[in-house]
């Protein structure tokens, strides 16, 4: 049983409260579900209504997989690059095509969609395919990617982390989980995005963290501007990558790593403590943003506290709730997207997105309006549930000013069919 408006409600009053602190905020609109679309290619045919009885008769967890709504979790939509790291001087986004899981997978073109209506301005921005969606280019965005600096707008350096080499069979990789980035998509990212080999380090996850459950790279380690904060069992080499991360920095670097005698590997990733945002606020120190699971494990709170004694740059902790999105495997890292803006690229934004007060009651106005507080999976194949979520899409499209963004706006017999378009 879930709960989709505290879920909702959860994640926008972690943005406002992340605004109230100083730090700007965007909003990614849902992606439309359950995909009819992707249930018609695999062959259940008829009305939406019968595509959706029939696949819940026929196949109910391929139908739970299409009603997916991990799209959420932000920090896995795409790899951006900003103006000042990329060789032709615009931000560049990837979007992750999540080859490992098939619900993930349905996130792709849609997210796509989504960055290109947000940062439309070509001048600015720059818009990449997703990598081939093989083993080969397995990529899963945002999650795996550090970017560090001195201050945002100064040139970068970047840090990829990546399961395995597919190339090199003989190369350490998990035995019990799938090592979902690869080497060889990193590279690909970097050089598609026209990025300085100079400035970038690439890091390969330990196998045993990922057989632990570190499936993301940012379930073991956080990092901004200056800041990197890591466990000891993060990394196959750490030793060698904090040797390349000094080497290749411009600016000296507050590297904070986490022993396991601290805590284990295992409670660092059942508390989601390296799973916080960390950010920075006007003042110049920064906050960590960590979910409540952190201050509920005594364990994993004295650590915490041990890393913020150790930091010159940390200076506030910040507890949020976001416990609906825990319980699916995603804490507050998981819920951000960082995007690197000039003040003119800020201003090419499309839409009405940035979150401000008003922006934030309306959205939490919107939620109460259209969101249920109790789902269970035989109500996936219902088509008032469609129903219901699509009328909620078409309106929050008009409050964010995005246009008919979703295929179903799209459609002639859609009954407000027109009425978004730009």
């Amino acid at each position: 049983v879930s709960n989709p408006k505290a879920a909702a409600k959860q994640g926008l009053q972690k943005m406002k409260r992340l605004v109230d602190l100083g730090v700007s905020q965007a909003v990614l609109p849902p992606h439309d579900r359950p995909a009819v679309r992707v249930l018609r290619s695999l062959g259940f045919a008829g009305t939406d209504e019968e595509v959706l009885r029939r696949a819940g008769a026929q196949e109910p967890r391929v139908l739970a997989a299409c009603a997916s709504a991990s799209g959420m979790w932000a920090a896995n939509a795409a790899t951006v690059c900003p103006s000042s790291d990329s060789s032709d001087g615009t931000v560049h986004f990837t979007p992750a095509n999540l080859h490992t899981h098939f619900h993930r997978q349905l996130e792709t073109s849609m997210t796509a969609r989504i960055l290109q209506t947000i940062f439309h301005a070509p001048t600015s921005f720059t818009h990449h395919d997703p990598l081939p969606s093989t083993d080969l280019f397995g990529d899963e965005g945002a999650a795996n990617h550090t970017r560090l600096c001195a201050h945002y707008g100064d040139k970068g350096m970047q840090l990829f982390v990546f399961g395995r080499r597919v190339l090199e069979p003989s190369s350490p990789r998990p035995a019990r989980f799938p090592a979902r980035q690869t080497f060889e998509a990193s590279l690909a990212l970097c050089r598609l995005h026209g990025l300085d080999e100079r400035r970038v380090v690439f890091a390969q996850q330990r196998p045993s963290a990922i057989d632990a459950g570190a499936f993301h790279n940012d379930v073991v380690a956080v990092g901004n501007q200056h800041v990197f904060v890591f466990h000891q069992d993060a990394f196959l080499e750490a030793q060698s990558l904090v040797e390349a991360l000094r080497d290749r920095s411009e600016t000296e670097l507050e590297l904070i790593e986490v022993c396991a005698d601290e805590i284990s590997i295992d409670e660092a990733i059942s508390s989601y403590l390296f799973n916080s945002q960390l950010v920075t606020l006007p003042q110049g120190e920064m906050a960590l943003v960590v979910p409540a699971e952190v201050r509920e494990s005594a364990r994993a709170f004295d650590c915490l506290e041990r890393v913020v004694e150790r930091s010159a740059s940390i200076v506030r902790v910040e507890v949020v709730d976001v416990r609906q999105s825990m319980r699916n495997g995603g804490g507050p890292a998981c819920l951000r997207l960082r995007v690197v803006l000039t003040e003119e690229e800020f201003c090419h934004l499309s839409g009405s997105v940035v979150l401000d007060d008003r922006l934030f009651h309306t959205l939490d106005a919107w939620i109460e309006r259209h969101y249920r507080d109790r789902l269970v999976p035989r109500e996936l194949c219902d088509p008032r549930l469609l129903d219901e979520s699509r009328a909620a899409l078409d309106e929050l499209t008009q409050i964010l000013g995005l246009g008919s963004l979703y295929d179903f706006q799209r459609d002639p017999s859609w009954p407000a069919a027109g009425a978004g378009n730009p």
